[in-house]
């Protein structure tokens, strides 16, 4: 009977290290040409509603003091650049927006070089935006008695409002006029706005402002 031979010993195989997806993308983010401060800039870029530092440090794995840094760091940045853009931080959400001094030139550009009147339903909404603001889309609805999502985004486009801020119940968007409202009606103020009765504001009113701005 054969001797029977003995068994090999199995050398003990070490899996490589793989680093995890947080470690990975953290070392990938330092090596970016921009770095960190870049990412975050990409990030703001395509988003369509602002980012807490909390969601863009979960996102990012990152803490969240590094991210506030980097924020902080940008806004301060665009400010003193004179950029065409701003970082703002609204009610805890940080979002890139065109500033509000170049809303003449964007609206040329949007409008291919022509001053469009506003039909009546958006100077019907500008008017109930500009008495009642802060003021949600919802809001306006109510007051006008029809939807205004299409209208709303026209003011937005033409740099004539802004979101100035969320509600404090369900976060909705608050929506206001801009510096270049005031230009177009050739006020200084918001006080300057004639008085209204306290019910639907005449949409005539802004109209009228509207070519006398231009006189």
């Amino acid at each position: 009977m054969s001797e029977q031979e003995p068994e090999m010993a199995t050398p003990d195989v070490q899996e490589p290290d793989v680093p995890d997806a947080e470690a990975q993308l953290k070392l990938d983010l330092g090596e970016l040409p921009g770095g960190v401060a870049g990412a975050v800039e990409a990030v703001l870029m395509v988003v369509d509603q602002p980012l807490t530092e909390d969601e863009l440090a979960d996102g990012l794995h990152l803490p969240v003091e590094e991210i506030r840094e980097v924020l902080e760091r940008l806004e301060s940045g665009y400010a003193a650049q004179s950029r065409g853009f701003t970082l703002r931080c609204i009610n805890g959400g940080w979002r890139v927006y065109s500033r509000a001094d170049y809303a003449p030139v964007v609206e040329r550009f949007l409008m291919g070089g022509q001053q469009a009147k506003l039909t009546q339903a958006s100077l019907e909404t500008l008017a109930v935006i500009a008495y009642r603001q802060p003021i949600s889309r919802s809001r306006v609805s109510a007051v006008r008695g029809v939807n205004v999502d299409g209208v709303v985004r026209t003011l937005l486009t033409r740099g004539l409002i802004a979101q100035i801020g969320e509600s404090e119940e369900g976060g909705a968007g608050l929506y206001g006029t801009t510096p270049y409202f005031l230009q177009r009606l050739g006020l200084t103020s918001l006080e300057e706005l004639p008085a209204l009765a306290p019910y639907l504001p005449d949409a005539d009113v802004i109209e009228e402002l509207i070519q006398e701005g231009h006189a």
